[in-house]
């Protein structure tokens, strides 16, 4: 139901949590995820723990989703001295592109405990249905 778009994007992210670098708005970190088709509904679930929902972006256009968030320290004042950090901050960002399948046009999303959740429809032309044999007798008219 989806393909990814970069090849190398894995490699960029694995290369990224080694160094400890955050994405920035040129160069977004990229956001775990999960994928997986639940009756006639394709289920997407991001991992962005730490995010509020004012930071979460959601566009599709035509077939391509794009979902950008951005966590920020939680502590911004000059008075604080951070002792640790080791959750990734920044932008963090994915695109995806979306079968023919699927009913962008009815894409519901959810956030709850860290989990973006993205339940997109099967179309109602991409599902399976039952074709009616027509002619006399009920029988299958063939031409050639």
């Amino acid at each position: 139901m989806l393909m990814r778009t970069d090849p190398f994007r894995e490699m960029d992210r694995l290369v990224q949590q080694l160094s400890g670098t955050s994405g920035t708005w040129s160069k977004p970190s990229v956001m775990p995820m999960d994928a997986y088709r639940q009756g006639d509904v394709y289920v997407i679930a991001f991992d962005l723990p730490g995010v509020s929902t004012e930071a979460i972006d959601i566009d599709v256009e035509r077939n391509m989703l794009t979902v950008k968030a951005e966590r920020r320290p939680a502590a911004e004042t000059d008075s604080v001295q951070m002792e640790l950090s080791e959750r990734p901050l920044g932008v963090f960002s994915r695109q995806i592109v979306l079968a023919d399948t699927l009913d962008t046009e009815r894409i519901q999303a959810d956030y709850d405990a860290g989990v973006l959740t993205l339940r997109i429809p099967i179309a109602e032309r991409a599902k399976p249905r039952k074709i009616a044999i027509g002619g006399r007798s009920g029988r299958k008219q063939i031409s050639g």
